[in-house]
């Protein structure tokens, strides 16, 4: 396992106390064993040797994830759900026991060194106004990772991206950035999250079980002051949907939340409009043979 030595242990101060780690890390893993372990090793020896947290929080696994990660990652903490609460649950439990002044957000199936996520959490902290911050998300072929970010997924944006689709005119942005770019949203396969910025806005809402926690979040944020950046300075592979349904129920619990996530920011009726629209966007979509689910 590589040990990188120049990453010493981090400390911040804290109402004149000097107070560590700088880094927490929360990993979240359902059914994803191999997975979980090809990601911690990505990082675990020099977030280690730096002193930082990692939490691993099982969400209701059954294929032995916990007892492989306690054996071959002894320094992790380890949180265990009897079930699947599934995205915005799982990570809420890891969220209660983080300490870190930086928090980071990743999923299993997703590989990151030390090194990039020390730079990217000092570069969240280098802009006193940034609140998350995503690195570039590398599918495995190499390419950028589309829907790694976005606008504001309003019922005018839904409507203007479904017909783009449908016509098929191509994605509503470029996804091989080359700059820093501040965005409406992130994905939540990783986020690099400023500890305040957490105490200011809360956890995560439940009430999404996946999808659309990551778009709730970054709006919640941006309305509470903070900004939020895409950083391709910063690079992540991001395997993708390792731990999803099956093609259609998770097809199918994307358009939900979609739906309550139109309700709870723009109102019932728009919610209800924007149902009625999915209806009649699936069957034409199905017409004209076109699937596309969102990474997770």
């Amino acid at each position: 396992m590589k040990i990188c030595l120049d990453l010493s242990p981090a400390v911040y101060q804290h109402k004149g106390e000097m107070v560590s780690p700088f880094l927490s890390i929360v990993v979240l893993t359902y059914n994803t064993r191999d997975l979980v372990l090809k990601c911690l090793d990505s990082f675990y020896g020099s977030a280690t040797h730096s002193g930082w947290q990692i939490i691993v929080v099982d969400n209701g696994s059954t294929d032995d994830t916990t007892r492989a990660v306690a054996e071959r990652f002894p320094a992790v903490e380890l949180v265990r759900s009897e079930r699947n609460l599934g995205f915005a649950g799982g990570i809420n439990l890891g969220l209660q026991r983080a300490t870190g002044q930086v928090i980071v957000l990743i999923n299993s199936d997703v590989l990151a060194s030390a090194e990039t996520l020390k730079a990217a959490a000092e570069a969240l902290l280098a802009q006193p106004g940034v609140g998350v911050l995503s690195p570039l998300l590398r599918a495995p072929d190499g390419k950028p990772q589309a829907f790694a970010f976005g606008k504001d997924q309003t019922p005018g944006y839904l409507v203007l991206r479904g017909l783009k689709t449908l016509l098929g005119l191509g994605p509503m942005h470029q996804w091989d950035v080359r700059h820093p770019l501040e965005v409406d949203w992130v994905s939540g396969a990783c986020m690099v999250v400023r500890r305040e910025a957490v105490e200011q806005v809360g956890w995560l809402d439940e009430r999404f079980f996946l999808y659309f926690e990551d778009n709730d979040w970054c709006l919640r944020m941006r309305k509470a002051g903070w900004r939020v950046v895409y950083d391709p300075r910063f690079e992540v592979t991001h395997l993708g949907g390792a731990s999803l349904p099956q093609r259609n129920r998770a097809a199918q619990i994307y358009y939900q939340s979609l739906v309550q996530f139109t309700a709870k920011h723009y109102g019932l009726w728009k919610a209800k409009a924007i149902d009625a629209l999915l209806r009649v966007y699936l069957v034409l979509r199905k017409l004209l043979r076109l699937e596309r689910v969102r990474p997770r």
